[in-house]
């Protein structure tokens, strides 16, 4: 995972655990055949394409509030 990369993503996922969830849920989207939402002329892995996602704004989460989990 490229550094500079995962910076910059923890500029706009500020919280590490979260940015690891979504990083996480990206990767195994990346490996089952989804496409990536960015393009590189570099070959990138999984981690670092999700972290790129991150950085240009392609990808986002949201917390789930309290009435959304009583909603389940």
């Amino acid at each position: 995972m490229r550094d500079d990369y995962l910076k910059a993503a923890l500029k706009l996922i500020d919280d590490p655990n979260i940015l690891v969830n979504v990083v996480s849920r990206r990767v195994k989207q990346l490996r089952r055949g989804h496409r990536p939402l960015v393009e590189s002329l570099e070959k990138l892995s999984a981690e670092d394409t999700a972290l790129r996602e991150i950085m240009e704004g392609k990808i986002s989460y949201e917390l789930a509030t309290p009435e959304m989990l009583a909603r389940r």
